[in-house]
Parts: structure tokens; C-alpha cells; sequence
């Protein structure tokens, strides 16, 4: 069991610079939170929630119940202080087999969302450049390799990097949102739609809506680097999800001023319709800019995290031990190189889909493990000192876990075959860590 940092001090004997503050919280957070997702979801959830009243409804509860996940698992950020998120608490709580496995899984789900990501940069510069589509795939491997020099360049950079571009993403929502909120309003009730099942709706838009608040937990993968994580992290965490949940309401109801409900429920793209309602011609290439400013901080939030991550395990001799090496300006670099060389082979791997389905069901998977091992820890680890207690315990992280679970089983029967071929994959992964284990102690013997 590896010791555990304290929460001052410069700089780790192994690498990691502890220089990083509440603004870089923020920023990785609302980072990695705000983006495209939320100028496509509000179109799925009208599609099922057809008042103004329920449609914002639906976006507060999914704001709340994130809050809630955030307050939980800043008691495992805050009480664990380590690089590598959801990889500590579960070797911590289940031992380090099942860390094994979550780290695994959560780095080859961050590899793969950055090959997600770097073609959605290469499909949208595309879209803005006079180069065609067939160029997307050769500009998401030069942003990665763009992004992968800033990484080696030095936390202080980078971190940097994450805080200017999420705070210039920042303000473009807001002016999209007063641009919209200004425009002469359509009717918000529009056409009547079709009921359909009422129960399956609502359950369909807060699964929307919680895929929308994805990136929240971004701060936890850096707590061994913060210069005072005990105070850091709960405001980080709790004023980063605030600020999300102000933003998403703010663009609904400037959706809503500017759309009737049935346009937005109708459309695949609902942003980019009340832009071309509010700017005219110019309105889709006006989206195309604020995708593209979302994305590039989301790329590197992405990339330092899934570089924590192999560090972490790089470290505790679990998964490539050479990710446990940092440069001299704090950066784990073969980690780094490693994942993005992950990611630029999976930007041209055929079925790129199938990738994207797996690690969402690793995804679930591993945030419903760390529901488990918050309360594990609260019987088994007691005297753990907890300098952030989760409010409301056990009550709130019940409700986490349940919320988890259902978003696992979702998951899980939404695309079955794709979650057992990841069932396949993570059986594989750790029968091939105790096979490597049992050689190695027979080996020492």
C-alpha cells in the first residue's frame, strides 16, 4: 500500500509538482464538462420532455444528482491525496487486482476519448477550412501530437493552457446564450408532440442529460499535484459542477427563448438552428468555432489525466513501470507519449464506434466500483482521516450508488453485445494480470 502525500509541500521526491490551484480545478473541471454534448442533448431531451418546465426540470436533477457524486467522492479525493482518480480508491478499498482493472479500463477509456475528441477537432477544423472532410483524421493526429509537445513542455504550462482556453470556451457559451436570450422569442409551446411512453422518456433524457455532465469528476486525477488539496478540491468540485448547472440552464432557456420546442426536439444539432436564427448565415459557422473552442481544453484535460493515470500505475509496478517517470518540468513523459500513441492508433482504427460504446460501459463500470469503495472504506478504514466528510452520509451516497447502478444496467441493455465484448475484454485483462503474478512468484521462489 503506497504512502500517502501529504497536502503541503513543493514537490514530490518522484516528480509531480504540487503547484497546481483552484483555478486549474476549475478549469479542468468546467473543461472537460462543457462542451458539444450540451449543444446536441437539449434536442434529445425536448424529443421526450415537451414542456419548458419539464425539459429544465430534467437538466436541474441531473445537475443536482452530479453535485451529490461530487460531494461523495471528494471524501476519496481529499482522504486519498494521489495522482490517478479512480485507480487509487479501488486498489486502496478491493486491493490491487481490482485497482488493476479500473486503472486499465479508465486509461484506455481516456485513450479512447481522446481519439474521440481529436477527430471531432479534425472534422470541425475541416469545416472551417478549405481542406474537405477526407483531411479529419490527419488533423486529429497532428492536434495530438501538437498537445502531446504542450504536455512535455511542463505542468506550469499546460495548466495554463487548460485555464485560458476553458475561461475563453467560458465566455463564448455566455455570449451565444445573451445573443440568443436578446433575439425576438418564438412561442415555446409549439406544435403538441407525440407523448409516447412517459416513464421510458424521462429515464432516456436524464441519461442525456448525465452523459452531458461528464467530466466532473476531472479534478480528482490531480490532487497529488494541488498545492492544498484538502481546501482545493471540495471548491473546485462543488463551484466547477455549480457553474456547469448555471451555464446548461442558461442555454436551455436561450434555446427555448429562441426555438420552438418541436424544432429542438426535431434537430440533431438544436445550437447551430438558433444560431443560424440569430446570425443568419453566419450562424453555422458560428457553431463551428465554439465546438472547436470546446473541444481543445477538453483535449488536454483528456490527455493529463489519462497521463496521471498511467503514472499512478506506472508507479505502484502494476502497468508499464516506465510511466512512473516525470521530467524535470513535472511531467510524466513516456506516459504521455504512451497514451497518445494509444489514441492516434485508435483515430485509425476501423470501427471506431464499437471503441467509443466499450469505454462508455467502462466508464459506468468504473464509477459505480468507486460508489462501492467510498462506503467500503467508511467500515473497513474508519480511521482514515477524512478532511472532507460527504454531506448527508449514508443517505447521499445511496442515492449515488443506486444512480450509478441504473446507469450501469442502462448501459448495459442499451448496447448488450457491445457490453460483453467489454465484459470479454476486462475478464481477459485480469486473468492475464494473475497469470503474470503467479509467474513472477514462482520466479522470486
Amino acid at each position: 500500500m503506497s504512502t500517502l502525500p501529504t497536502s503541503q509541500g513543493a514537490q514530490k521526491p518522484h516528480g509531480l509538482m504540487r503547484i497546481l490551484g483552484l483555478g486549474f480545478g476549475l478549469a479542468v473541471i468546467i473543461g472537460s464538462t462543457l462542451g458539444i454534448g450540451i449543444l446536441r442533448a437539449p434536442g434529445l431531451v425536448a424529443g421526450q420532455i415537451h414542456t419548458t418546465g419539464g425539459i429544465l426540470l430534467v437538466w436541474l436533477v441531473g445537475g443536482l444528482y452530479t453535485l451529490l457524486g461530487a460531494i461523495c467522492f471528494i471524501e476519496l479525493g481529499t482522504a486519498l491525496p494521489e495522482a490517478g482518480g479512480y485507480y487509487v480508491y479501488a486498489r486502496r478499498a478491493f486491493g490491487p487486482l481490482t485497482g488493476f482493472a479500473v486503472g486499465r479500463t479508465d486509461w484506455l477509456t481516456y485513450c479512447t476519448v481522446l481519439g474521440y475528441v481529436s477527430i471531432g477537432i479534425g472534422e470541425f477544423s475541416s469545416g472551417l477550412l478549405p481542406f474537405g472532410e477526407d483531411v479529419a483524421k490527419s488533423i486529429a493526429i497532428v492536434a495530438l501530437g501538437a498537445f502531446g509537445v504542450l504536455q512535455w513542455t511542463g505542468v506550469r504550462t499546460s495548466s495554463r493552457f487548460q485555464e485560458v482556453t476553458t475561461a475563453v470556451k467560458f465566455v463564448a457559451f455566455l455570449l451565444l446564450v445573451g445573443a440568443c436570450l436578446v433575439h425576438p422569442r418564438f412561442p415555446s409551446s409549439g406544435v403538441a408532440l407525440p407523448a409516447g411512453g412517459a416513464f421510458a422518456g424521462l429515464v432516456f433524457a436524464l441519461q442525456a442529460v448525465a452523459i452531458t455532465y461528464g467530466g466532473w469528476q476531472s479534478a480528482l486525477y490531480f490532487s497529488e499535484e494541488d498545492r492544498d488539496t484538502t481546501k482545493n478540491l471540495p471548491r473546485s468540485m462543488i463551484g466547477g459542477v455549480l457553474s456547469v448547472i448555471v451555464v446548461y440552464l442558461l442555454v436551455n432557456l436561450a434555446l427555448l427563448a429562441t426555438l420552438p420546442i418541436p424544432t429542438i426536439a426535431q434537430s440533431k444539432l438544436p445550437a447551430a438552428d438558433a444560431a443560424a436564427v440569430v446570425f443568419g448565415e453566419f450562424g453555422g459557422r458560428a457553431i463551428l468555432i465554439l465546438s472547436l473552442l470546446s473541444l481543445l481544453p477538453l483535449l488536454n484535460a483528456i490527455l493529463m489525466i489519462g497521463t496521471r493515470i498511467l503514472f499512478a500505475m506506472g508507479r505502484d509496478g502494476l502497468l508499464f513501470p516506465g510511466g512512473a517517470k516525470v521530467n524535470s518540468r513535472g511531467t510524466p513523459a513516456r506516459a504521455n507519449f504512451v497514451t497518445i500513441g494509444i489514441a492516434c492508433v485508435l483515430v485509425l482504427a476501423a470501427d471506431f464506434q464499437k471503441l467509443v460504446g466499450i469505454a462508455s460501459f467502462f466508464l459506468a463500470l468504473n464509477y459505480c466500483t468507486c460508489c462501492v469503495a467510498l462506503m467500503v472504506l467508511r467500515v473497513r478504514e474508519p480511521e482514515l482521516p477524512r478532511p472532507f466528510r460527504t454531506w448527508g452520509y449514508p443517505y447521499t451516497a445511496v442515492i449515488v450508488l443506486l444512480g450509478a447502478a441504473a446507469f450501469l444496467y442502462g448501459t448495459f441493455v442499451g448496447d448488450t453485445r457491445t457490453a460483453l465484448v467489454a465484459t470479454g475484454l476486462l475478464a481477459a485483462g485480469l486473468g492475464g494480470r494473475v497469470l503474470v503474478d503467479r509467474v513472477r512468484v514462482r520466479a522470486a521462489g
